[in-house]
């Protein structure tokens, strides 16, 4: 069943995804070398606490933390564990927040120090690919719009892979409501978009081949070839003409800027 949104149920969702970015901007903030993703983890979950909100991710279907930690080869639902982040690392912190009744959703993908060009690259491109499917997320178009676009952008210009297992997905009172948002697929295919409907866009693009397996813990995600993979998130509210983000990256990005420009060597 589709849940579409009344203007003030997007206010409230708004106010949980704007928690969620400001909850990364705190990640980005912290981020070094050095650093483990279990103080990652507990940084984001005292921080969602403070601002009288519940983290999403907690013992949902019993995943033990608050946020979905993936280092390198992997894609998403890492653990987070004990392991000092490197130089050259890139880490994606997906967080939910639970508050006014509504879930918010995004994640972000972080170069710890400097990292090679070519994983740069793949950074850019996959954060360019959540825009072009947000720009197809508008009423009267369909899910498969916004999955072309990503698709056509990040496997056919530039040949990476794009994850098939895993999807966006609708967003509201519940942390998953229909409908499910691919990374792939046809245009004009798919539930048409309706104005009021607020769902997560996350493309989960792999340096090399699409293939994934998942680790004995069930939830780890990892690139079949080792190489790897990045994923970025935005809540959005289909509206007519244009998309209503939710989330934000500014604040994020504004930290990014403090430590260096990592995106310009490609």
């Amino acid at each position: 069943m589709v849940y579409y949104k009344t203007s003030t149920e997007v206010e409230l969702m708004r106010e949980s995804a704007l928690l969620v970015s400001k909850t990364l901007a705190e990640v980005a903030r912290a981020l070094k070398p050095g650093m483990t993703t279990l103080q990652v983890d507990a940084l984001a979950e005292q921080f969602i606490l403070d601002h009288q909100a519940t983290p999403s991710f907690k013992n949902y279907k019993g995943y033990p933390f608050t946020c979905c930690i993936s280092v390198n080869d992997a894609v998403v639902h890492g653990f987070p564990n004990d392991v000092p982040l490197k130089d050259g690392d890139i880490v994606s912190v997906d967080v939910g927040v639970f508050k006014n009744g509504f879930h918010g959703d995004s994640a972000y993908t972080f170069a710890i120090g400097e990292i090679d060009d070519e994983v740069k690259r793949l950074l850019r491109v996959t954060k360019d690919s959540l825009q072009f499917g947000i720009e197809k997320a508008v009423a009267g178009n369909r899910v498969g719009d916004i999955s072309f676009a990503i698709q056509d952008y990040a496997e056919k210009k530039h040949k990476y892979g794009v994850v098939r297992e895993l999807v966006g997905h609708g967003l509201g009172r519940k942390l998953h409501e229909d409908p499910q948002v691919p990374n792939f697929g046809k245009r004009g295919s798919g539930p048409k978009l309706q104005n009021g409907l607020v769902i997560a866009i996350e493309p989960m693009i792999n340096m090399g081949v699409k293939e994934v397996w998942y680790e004995e813990d069930g939830w780890t995600v990892k690139t079949k070839d080792g190489k790897p993979a990045a994923h970025y998130e935005h809540t959005i509210c289909v509206r007519k003409g244009k998309a209503d983000v939710l989330s934000s990256f500014e604040e994020i990005e504004a930290e990014e800027k403090k430590n260096a420009n990592l995106y310009d060597a490609y």
